[in-house]
């Protein structure tokens, strides 16, 4: 695994929403609409943007990632939570248990979500011939180093693998800009 490097995407904040969840926002039988692809195949993020309303303050045109999902998830960073009045668990994406919920607002209607708020784990993405390189399987945890005058080591990243997935490794906003890095700059995986 020695100088295997990976290519680091910032993750904003973000939405995946349930098909009924759209429909009660943006109207029955509504499709979302491609804004552009995302890295990951299959991935896009929409045109549509919706408001996040926490108990202590709205968060306005947070885009929505498509495709639909089984259940509606709101990724935001620590910075986001304090902002919205919550405190969100890091999680792996889809943990969703024991997490806040907070209103979304959409042109056609509210949803009251009970849970679903999380800061996502810091994560890398690799398609199976790239862990296969690298020497790592799913659910591996690796440290990635970021070089530079701010270099800092993350610990704990989860490694995820599938044939459907690139090369990438996913930041919060929050990390990217505390170790200075910006999407598509490559970081180190090491030991």
């Amino acid at each position: 695994m020695a100088n295997f490097k990976v290519p680091v995407g910032l993750s904003n904040r973000h939405i995946h929403l349930s098909q009924n969840d759209i429909n009660v926002l943006f109207g029955e039988g509504y499709q979302l609409t491609k804004f552009k692809d995302l890295k990951q195949p299959g991935q896009y993020a929409c045109d549509e943007k919706v408001d996040i309303v926490g108990p202590k303050g709205t968060i306005k045109g947070v885009r929505i990632l498509g495709p639909a999902r089984k259940e509606t998830q709101v990724e935001v960073s620590i910075s986001d939570a304090r902002a919205l009045g919550l405190e969100v668990p890091v999680r792996d994406s889809g943990e969703l248990d024991n997490s806040p919920g907070v209103k979304l607002v959409g042109p056609k209607g509210e949803v009251d979500l009970d849970k679903g708020v999380i800061a996502a784990a810091r994560h890398i993405h690799m398609h199976t011939s790239d862990a296969a390189q690298a020497g790592l399987k799913d659910k591996d945890e690796v440290s990635v180093c970021v070089g530079g005058k701010r270099g800092v080591v993350f610990n704990n990243v989860l490694v995820r693998v599938s044939d459907s997935y690139a090369l990438e490794m996913h930041l919060d906003v929050d990390e990217g800009n505390a170790a200075q890095v910006s999407n598509g700059d490559l970081l180190e995986i090491i030991k």
